[in-house]
């Protein structure tokens, strides 16, 4: 039977709750609806809550650390710029939605949030530089997803489906590594640098493994041979592995560029703007 879990929405705007409580409660979830920051203040206070949806144009997210320091915190907020994505992985948030999100997305991030293992730590920044901003995951999928949504809330001044492409591409590539260049293990770490230039956007992944040669992905799709597109899937059958191997071809599909280093435990995404 699964455990009822207490939720906070603290957010001024009467839509967002009604639309979050419908889901959210819908899902069997307990959930408190506060508008301003002394409410959610109060509430925090009195109550243990296993997720806060918070607006952090209350001023929430760092008196929320200070009250609650291992309540988990998803920032919803109507300002997206890095500084703000910056401070809010600083100040330990789950995850950071710009406002309009999609509900459902937002819905899936919080099962992600009560199911998940503690996240302190596991989004380190290198730089914060805005045009220049590097991180060191730790290798758990959870945090793979959670970095890729603090990534695709980055300005992009692209069509909203060209910015998700280039979120599916990153989590392809960032999947490749956790999976083969850290063994899953989550004590290693993967470095992730998104670059802002005048005439593109670059994303780096590296990850601590020995890397790989294109001539020994047999069991990947990008292997196949043009009259025989799903030939690997035969060869993962009889290693064992699990369905897939579409992250590298998806992924160049997805971005204009895909190019990786000579040992292929590093890999570089462009898209080219307009």
């Amino acid at each position: 039977m699964a455990i009822t879990k207490r939720i906070l929405i603290a957010d001024a705007d009467p839509e967002v709750h009604r639309l979050l409580l419908t889901v959210l409660e819908a899902l069997g979830h307990r959930v408190d609806s506060v508008h301003g920051s002394p409410e959610a203040l109060r509430a925090v206070a009195s109550i243990h809550y296993d997720l806060v949806l918070a607006d952090v144009s209350l001023g929430l997210l760092e008196r929320l650390r200070e009250l609650r320091p291992p309540v988990k915190v998803v920032v919803m907020t109507v300002e997206s710029t890095p500084e703000a994505i910056v401070r809010s992985i600083r100040d330990q948030a789950f995850a950071y939605f710009s406002k309009p999100f999609a509900i459902r997305a937002v819905a899936d991030m919080v099962g992600k949030a009560l199911e998940g293992t503690p996240h302190e730590d596991d989004i380190q920044v290198v730089s914060a530089s805005p045009t220049w901003l590097s991180f060191r995951v730790r290798c758990k999928m959870e945090t793979a997803e959670r970095i890729v949504q603090f990534l695709r809330e980055l300005p992009t001044d692209l069509p909203p489906a060209e910015r998700e492409n280039i979120a599916s591409a990153i989590r392809e590539i960032l999947v490749n590594a956790i999976e083969h260049g850290c063994d899953s293990d989550p004590e290693k770490r993967v470095r992730i640098t998104y670059i802002r230039t005048q005439r593109a956007i670059i994303y780096h992944v590296g990850d601590p493994g020995s890397g790989f040669s294109f001539k020994d992905l047999s069991h990947a799709a990008v292997s196949n041979p043009v009259h025989a597109p799903f030939e690997h899937s035969e060869v993962r059958d009889r290693l064992g592995m699990r369905p897939g191997g579409f992250g590298i071809l998806l992924a160049r599909h997805m971005v204009d560029e895909l190019i990786y280093n000579e040992a292929g435990n590093e890999a570089v995404l462009i898209k080219y703007l307009a």
